[in-house]
């Protein structure tokens, strides 16, 4: 079983259209398999099992699917290939459909589930390499899953497009797994526009636990030692990631919150990122690139329907 699917829900985790224990699945894919275990958790605008909008029959199936949105991360990432020591994919769903609020506030619910499946695959196979990769609103379950884990349970955390603010990536980050884990964001232009949008509309129901004039990720850099951003719509990373033999291809509309999983070639370097950790060191990464445009710089200026809060928009 290379990839495994289980729910964030109201009773605890749950087997996404299957019978039988989530945790006891988990732990028996987790000792039957060899290689890295690399987790995957979609963003806004996804209900498990909710037909175009469910995560596993879009982002998270085995292939692509009809929507131009729908690029199957598991097989881009290395999955299905039938090789012995291909590892094993949690496929990760949570309820992130209605509001941005609501779905804000629950992908903090949804990161305490995740960090129970971890717990769980690491108890059954302690030497497993955990990974993990996010989108959007994923990515702050990421992050609130790394708080609440032992330092050393994940190795690298990939945020696409990662929908947090910096104050409360950093709060987690420097808790639990988050202190030891090497984290790349992955962010561009493209995102702008929703990035303000986020700062805009959840910004001021978060005001008590953000600190004042906070931005998103994609509008202030991560860095640190264990940190590193990638702006994909700046020419030097680019050319960095071709020397590094990761050439990506054309850049997606000038609007596009899904482009750093759609750009062609980006999710096999998110792989040998996850899979061959060694290949590409943190550093090799770091590109003196100019600082992210402020709101003033963003002249355009996207309607609702054209970011993922617009409806019929998973993301």
């Amino acid at each position: 079983m290379p990839v495994i699917r289980v729910n964030s829900a109201d009773a605890g985790l749950v087997l996404h259209r299957a019978e039988g224990s989530a945790e006891g699945a988990l732990a028996r894919a987790a000792r039957d398999s060899t290689g890295p275990v690399i987790v995957m958790v979609h963003g806004f605008s996804f209900r498990p099992g909710y037909g175009a909008h469910c995560p596993h029959a879009h982002i998270l199936a085995m292939e692509d699917g009809p929507s131009w949105k729908a690029k199957s991360w598991p097989r881009g990432l290395g999955f299905g290939s039938g090789a012995a020591d291909e590892g094993l994919g949690l496929a990760f769903g949570w309820e992130a459909r209605g509001t941005i609020w609501d779905a804000y506030r629950r992908a903090a619910l949804a990161g305490r589930a995740l960090a129970r499946a971890v717990r769980v695959i690491r108890a059954a196979a302690p030497g497993r390499t955990v990974h993990a990769i996010g989108h959007s609103l994923g990515a702050r379950v990421v992050m609130r899953a790394m708080a609440q884990l032992q330092p050393g349970t994940v190795g690298r955390a990939i945020l696409l497009n990662p929908a947090e603010f910096r104050s409360a990536a950093e709060a987690a980050l420097a808790r639990g797994a988050g202190r030891q884990a090497n984290v790349i964001a992955v962010t561009g232009r493209e995102n702008a526009g929703f990035d303000i949008m986020l700062e805009r509309l959840v910004g001021p129901v978060q005001r008590r636990r953000l600190k004042p004039g906070d931005r998103v990720l994609g509008r202030t850099p991560l860095d640190g030692p264990r940190r590193v951003t990638l702006r994909l719509d700046q020419q030097d990373v680019v050319e960095r990631l071709a020397a590094l033999g990761h050439p990506l291809g054309e850049t997606r509309p000038a609007v596009c919150h899904w482009s750093p999983y759609l750009r062609r070639g980006a999710l096999p370097f998110y792989a040998t990122l996850m899979r061959q950790a060694d290949a590409i060191p943190l550093d090799a990464l770091r590109v003196a690139a100019p600082e992210p445009p402020r709101g003033a710089a963003v002249t355009w200026r996207p309607s609702l329907a054209l970011l993922p809060m617009g409806r019929n928009a998973p993301s």
